[in-house]
């Protein structure tokens, strides 16, 4: 005997899904366009505004102005001309001629590409490290002490132990708030920023020890660095040195931990939301010390660069205040490796081009501060920058938290 099967009505015939639409070369181009146009616009608003400035700061336009405006704006407009051309001149001058201008903003970009990686870490893990600078020195003093505490070693075990002295003492320095706030919550805002002030203190302290201290010298000046554990430089003749190979790997090692990784997507998760990340089984007071440590590590690796390829000697205010800056070229960055190697170079073009700008005109240095300044807020506020320039703003993509904010 046979039993039937019921009989059931034939379902909707399979529909084969066209496969996913792969982005040409054009496209992507394309797209990169459109995410450089705002910063790229911000920067021209920048220097508009910041020649209004010099033009108003020019005794002779405000002194003839009333009399013969004219005259008046015709040297307002030649200082601007000026300003901008030694501006140039020292950051990019004529290639063919010399690359000098060139590799010297390279060279100041370099401890700028680290430290601005630094910050843009903690960005991402939802930490906002503003003690970058106390890990430079702390950095620095370690790859001093490496640096002219040891004998007889060659450059290929030399240099890397000092280099990496660099990070760890950057690493420890970030330690201490990243444990702090995991353990008692201490905000990190407020704990590094008192650290930068102890990191001072103990770089005049420890450069005043037999140990650091120059035999000929009173004041808190380092011996110098052992020529086994100097960077070496990149070109004949130029400044610029290994440094800048190594923030490039840096940079890329980052975007690799932060992208590619399982570490980095923890990472990214603590940073966008904390709660769900802890539901998710993440450790968060885990992520948040290693985060300030690598933090901390990547921001002494700017004063191990600076000491063991520039300054070949470490003496206190060596800095001019790269920590701090690099809040500021995380944030023009979007806390994106790619982003920070650029913000870094213009920074360091402003900077080398600021001493031939006052050299040729007059005109202050803190007219690089001033358009520094204004490039960030006009980075800050994109809505403003596409209401100037009359540009539709595109559809996001996703959402990415940078930091959770100062009381969180």
């Amino acid at each position: 005997m046979t039993t039937e099967q019921p009989m059931t009505a034939p379902g909707p015939a399979p529909v084969d899904e066209p496969p996913p639409r792969r982005r040409g070369i054009g496209a992507i181009l394309l797209g990169g366009a459109r995410q450089l146009l705002v910063p790229f616009l911000s920067l021209v608003t920048a220097l508009l505004i910041g020649a209004v400035v010099i033009i108003l700061s020019d005794p002779d336009f405000i002194a003839n102005v009333g009399s013969n405006p004219g005259a008046a704006f015709g040297k307002g407009l030649g200082a601007v001309g000026g300003a901008y051309s030694g501006l140039y001149a020292g950051a990019i001058g004529n290639p063919f001629h010399s690359i000098t201008p060139i590799t010297e903003t390279l060279l100041r970009a370099t401890p700028l590409i680290f430290a601005g990686l630094a910050v843009a870490l903690g960005f991402r893990a939802g930490v906002f490290n503003i003690g970058a600078e106390g890990q430079i020195y702390i950095g620095a003093l370690f790859a001093t002490g490496v640096g002219i505490g040891i004998h007889g070693l060659p450059i290929f075990i030399h240099l890397p132990l000092a280099v990496g002295a660099g990070f760890v003492g950057g690493a420890l320095w970030g330690f201490i708030p990243g444990i702090l706030k995991a353990r008692t919550g201490a905000h990190e805002v407020i704990t590094t920023i008192m650290l930068n002030y102890v990191s001072y203190l103990v770089v005049d302290l420890a450069l005043r020890q037999p140990f650091y201290q120059r035999p000929d010298r009173s004041d808190p000046v380092s011996k110098f660095i052992e020529p086994s554990a100097v960077l070496p430089p990149l070109l004949s003749g130029q400044r610029v040195h290994l440094g800048l190979i190594l923030a490039l790997l840096a940079a890329v090692a980052v975007g690799w931990l932060l992208f590619r990784s399982t570490k980095g997507f923890e990472f990214r998760a603590v940073g966008l939301n904390p709660s769900g990340a802890r539901y998710a089984g993440m450790n968060i007071s885990r992520t948040i010390v290693l985060t300030m440590m690598i933090s901390g590590g990547l921001a002494g690796l700017a004063g191990a660069s600076e000491i063991l390829g520039t300054n070949l000697r470490l003496t206190p205010g060596f800095s001019p205040h790269w920590g701090f800056d690099a809040i500021a070229i995380a944030l023009l960055g979007a806390s994106r490796p790619v982003g920070v190697v650029g913000a870094a170079i213009l920074f360091g073009a402003l900077r080398a081009g600021a001493t031939p700008m006052q050299a040729q005109t007059g005109i202050p240095i803190d007219l690089v501060v001033v358009i520094q300044g204004l490039v960030i807020m006009f980075i800050a506020a994109p809505a403003l920058v596409r209401g100037i320039y009359r540009i539709k703003a595109g559809r996001a993509a996703g959402t990415e938290v940078f930091s959770k904010g100062w009381g969180a």
